[in-house]
């Protein structure tokens, strides 16, 4: 393959990559509610190839997480890209595998954010136990969650848990005690990683 080959496939999927935004204000439902340009389907993102939609590297640059949280520096990269809470995905990772990448469920969900392979798919992800796409994975389905759900953050998280289907059935956070004690772990969790 020749460099000018090369230099125009680069160009290519640069142009393909999303810019990445501002980190999220105080106020996270009006800057959610405000949002002009539409979240990325699961359709789009499965159109593009894996490279364009996946970080390959280890995020650089600063985490909004303490220091000695695990994956902090790519977690407030990811949560940033997505319009989220740095310490709400932490949150969730925390309680999804505790951080660990190599975390399965017996439904099948796998990796850090606890993803299930068609789930992934539709993401992007093309290695479930990939701590990097993982985490980019998980925190574009919990925005696509936050915004189905006007930036309701129990409804997001619940739907992230159960589906958001069972939040649309019971208008709210579905009567499980699995998803009901979910969206109450990661909310401490996320206080926890916001007061350290």
């Amino acid at each position: 393959m020749s460099i000018d080959a090369v230099v125009s496939r680069i160009a290519q999927l640069q142009s393909l990559m999303a810019p990445i935004p501002a980190p999220p204000t105080a106020n996270f439902a009006a800057t959610l509610a405000g949002a002009s340009a539409p979240a990325p389907t699961a359709t789009a993102a499965a159109a593009a190839t894996p490279t364009a939609t996946m970080p390959s590297a280890t995020a650089t640059g600063p985490s909004a997480l303490p220091a000695g949280t695990p994956y902090g520096a790519e977690i407030t990269a990811a949560a940033h890209r997505n319009g989220l809470d740095p310490a709400l995905l932490a949150g969730l990772i925390k309680q999804e595998s505790g951080f660990n990448p190599n975390a399965g469920s017996p439904a099948g969900a796998q990796g850090l954010c606890q993803l299930m392979p068609g789930t992934a798919q539709g993401l992007g992800v093309t290695d479930l136990h990939d701590p990097i796409q993982s985490i980019e994975g998980g925190a574009k389905y919990l925005a696509e969650q936050l915004k189905t759900f006007d930036g309701d953050v129990a409804r997001g998280l619940a739907a992230y848990n159960a589906g958001p289907g069972a939040v649309q059935r019971y208008a709210g956070v579905p009567p499980y005690a699995e998803t009901q004690n979910y969206v109450r772990a990661v909310q401490a969790n996320a206080a926890g990683f916001r007061t350290s």
